[in-house]
């Protein structure tokens, strides 16, 4: 007679192993991955279940780094950006190493500190066909990209764009010496007003939102 296979049944937490960090489905997670030599996976945790035998595993949604998607890693990629993907994985509970959060591009641009372990998304990704959602985002400054938390922008005063300081022929030490920047389009118009700015705010702040684990 065929031995009954232990049931599963789902659990509502799960301790990291070799610490006392207590996840929960809907908690973002760093992952161990097959090479050591790469940086943790980013998923979240979806559902974790618990079978007869007392192994832990979660069912979880892949973040993907944008050198990991089909169209590579562009210019306005932040250095801690991810793709929130359709692909779901069941891992093994004990390759969690930790935990992380993924704010939303708009928090994250607030951020006054960012940690090792913060992140953001501002795009769904497909892993089979390589399409974003949103699939349209605002752009700024001359080059049309859009907005890089990482890089410095100069706000103008007249048309209220935005701007990369080298797309301008300044260094970036001299636009944070600043007190105003005119473009060169506002600059000659003589009509122009010219407003008081502060560099406290960024594109993010009133823009709209933007666009490891075994491979499928």
């Amino acid at each position: 007679m065929a031995k009954t296979r232990p049931g599963k049944r789902d659990i509502d937490s799960y301790t990291i192993r070799g610490t006392n960090k207590v996840v929960r489905a809907g908690d973002c997670v760093l992952m161990r991955p097959s090479d050591t030599g790469k940086p943790p996976y980013v998923a979240r945790i979806e559902k974790i279940e618990m079978d007869g035998r007392n192994n832990v595993k979660v069912r979880v949604r892949w973040y993907y780094r944008p050198e990991e998607s089909i169209g590579g890693r562009r210019q306005f990629h932040g250095a801690k950006e991810l793709f929130l993907s359709d692909h779901y994985d069941v891992q093994s509970a004990h390759t969690i190493e930790g935990k992380c959060t993924v704010h939303s591009f708009k928090n994250y641009t607030k951020l006054e500190n960012v940690g090792a372990e913060d992140y953001y998304c501002r795009f769904e990704y497909k892993a089979a066909t390589g399409g974003f959602t949103p699939d349209r985002v605002a752009v700024y400054c001359k080059c049309e990209m859009p907005y890089n938390p990482d890089d410095l922008m100069v706000q103008c005063e007249g048309c209220k764009d935005w701007y990369h300081p080298a797309c301008v022929g300044m260094t970036i030490e001299e636009a944070k010496k600043l007190d105003r920047f005119v473009c060169s389009e506002c600059s000659s118009d003589e009509d122009v007003k010219k407003p008081q700015i502060t560099f406290s705010a960024s594109p993010a702040a009133d823009a709209k939102v933007e666009p490891k684990r075994r491979r499928r």
